[in-house]
């Protein structure tokens, strides 16, 4: 979303170079950044424009997501993410054939150190991508349930699909911080804690960055 990029865009003075109907492309002297929009089909558009156009070195998915972990994770906790799966992805056909879109998809661990920051800095989370906005408290028991995921959003499956076809999966770092609980009150706490979550996200970010 434009308020998650916008904190990027201002850290590092990121200047747009490109607009497209729904994409924007901003760069400095180091990093360029897609600003796509919401969802798989945003992001796939995002991921592979860059991946034609530039020479990428490291990819980093960053924004808010919503928790699955209840009282265990609090606002503004981040997660690094190593393990992601589409959970509204519904095919009754099984084959290897299909292992693209039904699998899980496994990023290389991450091993980053979780004594940085006064907010908690967890490795190895397990994140759910689907085109779904999750508002409610049920819906939350069911996928923690079904996958004892840690986070839940909107765009990290399609960016490490794109990232596996052009073999850049190992160089991929996605970065998740709690925006709500992906419960009732999710709506308002979304956007009520998303400056607060992507402080801390781009907080983590400049210790990557320098490292």
């Amino acid at each position: 979303m434009k308020e998650e990029a916008d904190h990027i865009i201002k850290q590092y003075n990121l200047q747009e170079v490109k607009r497209f109907h729904t994409l924007s492309i901003y760069e400095n002297e180091t990093m360029v950044l897609a600003l796509a929009g919401i969802g798989k089909i945003q992001a796939a558009l995002g991921t592979a424009y860059v991946l034609e156009n530039y020479q990428v070195s490291n990819m980093i998915n960053i924004g808010i997501t919503g928790s699955l972990l209840g009282n265990e994770a609090k606002i503004g906790d981040v997660f690094f993410v190593s393990k992601i799966v589409q959970h509204d992805m519904y095919l009754p056909f099984d084959g290897p054939h299909l292992d693209y879109a039904k699998k899980e998809i496994i990023l290389s661990p991450q091993n980053y150190s979780i004594d940085w920051f006064d907010f908690s800095v967890s490795n190895n989370a397990f994140c759910l991508t689907g085109d779904q906005f999750i508002d409610d408290a049920q819906k939350v028991l069911e996928l923690r349930e079904k996958f004892s995921a840690h986070v839940i959003e909107m765009e990290a499956f399609a960016i490490a699909s794109i990232a596996r076809e052009y073999n850049m999966l190992d160089k991929c770092i996605f970065i998740k911080a709690i925006s709500d609980g992906a419960d009732n009150d999710a709506i308002d706490a979304h956007m009520g804690n998303l400056d607060f979550a992507m402080q801390n996200s781009l907080k983590v970010l400049e210790k990557i960055l320098l490292k």
